[in-house]
């Protein structure tokens, strides 16, 4: 009888998970397959556009999803004129902040000079990374269209904060 090694199982195991997991990520193509009527009413120049990630006022909420996929956030607006949507599209990072001390690292020698064990304290210093979310792109919907586009544009502060 042959034998498998268990890492062998292992492997297959992660690749049949990674395989499953595969159709979860959200791209242009995937998503436009999962609102394959409305992908198919458009034209050819708004499906490029689309394509190229570019929304415009009076787009459908189903062309915004095509485009540019699930928000990260959404909020609902109700007003005299009714309800208004917004979709909030972010982007998220860690900033580097400094070092830090974490504690000491114990480090023991063996001096065999003196055929005894010395014990030294090394400070240990780890890097601080906070998290930052930053809104890039809020869409807001009235009546199924597009009506705002607000993007964030781009600091003018080199990477590092410090303003030239």
């Amino acid at each position: 009888m042959r034998r498998i090694h268990p890492a062998a199982g292992l492997n297959v195991l992660l690749a049949v998970l990674a395989f499953a997991l595969l159709p979860a990520c959200s791209s242009f193509d995937s998503r436009a397959k999962e609102k394959a009527a409305a992908f198919a009413a458009l034209d050819p120049a708004t499906r490029t556009r689309l394509q190229a990630r570019e929304i415009r006022v009076g787009d459908t909420t189903d062309m915004v999803y095509i485009a540019l996929g699930k928000p990260d956030e959404t909020q609902e607006k109700i007003t005299a004129a009714g309800v208004a949507g917004t979709w909030i599209y972010s982007a998220y990072w860690e900033e580097y902040q400094g070092t830090r001390l974490v504690g000491y690292r114990r480090d023991v020698v063996f001096n065999p000079g003196t055929k005894s064990y010395q014990v030294f304290y090394t400070p240990d210093y780890q890097p601080v990374y906070a998290p930052r979310v930053e809104d890039r792109l809020r869409v807001t919907f009235e009546a199924g269209r597009v009506t705002v586009v607000e993007q964030a544009q781009p600091n003018a502060k080199p990477p590092g904060g410090a303003l030239r």
